[in-house]
């Protein structure tokens, strides 16, 4: 409400300070325009404040509605890492097949990070997920083939304690092929 009272006194009130959503986006502001808060409106929006509502289609109980609903954060927080870790963008598809593949990848990608995350606090490592996968990007494999044979020997390149603590942490030897 302070944050508003200072726009409106400064005068500096526009279109991007109102709501827009629903019909609020198709309002065009021009001449001389009065605006005011609706004290009466606000004071009487208090009743509801720190009060939740939940509407529901469902034949659960208000209980299992309610404990349904705090687990909420844990998709909003999967949504997020697909964006941001994961990278995952929307790509135009026309064709079925092209649609269902990429939501196929980005379902994959995700279960696979989030299964990351659950070995990692499994393990109580001091890694998050993003910190794993960075310190796995460095990680190389060198694959020599003898001149005397057709033997491949295939070893990683180690370079520092994090990689190799990495690597101990989910026992993963790397034998020579």
């Amino acid at each position: 409400m302070q944050k508003l009272e200072k726009v409106l006194a400064g005068g500096k009130l526009s279109k991007k300070h109102i709501n827009n959503k629903g019909y609020n986006k198709y309002l065009k502001l021009e001449g001389e325009i009065n605006i005011s808060i609706d004290y009466n409106k606000f004071k009487d929006d208090e009743k509801w404040d720190g009060l939740k509502g939940y509407l529901t289609n469902t034949q659960l109980t208000k209980e299992e509605v309610i404990e349904s609903y705090k687990q909420l954060w844990i998709i909003e927080k999967t949504f997020r890492i697909s964006k941001s870790d994961l990278r995952i963008r929307p790509i135009f598809h026309y064709l079925k097949r092209r649609i269902e593949a990429h939501i196929c990848i980005a379902f994959a990608a995700c279960k696979v990070y989030k299964e990351l995350e659950r070995q990692l606090n499994r393990k109580k490592a001091n890694l998050s997920p993003e910190k794993a996968i960075d310190i796995l990007k460095t990680i190389y494999a060198l694959t020599i083939t003898t001149p005397y044979s057709d033997t491949k020997h295939t070893r990683l390149l180690i370079k520092n304690q994090e990689q190799s603590d990495l690597l101990k942490l989910f026992n993963l030897p790397w034998v020579s092929q």
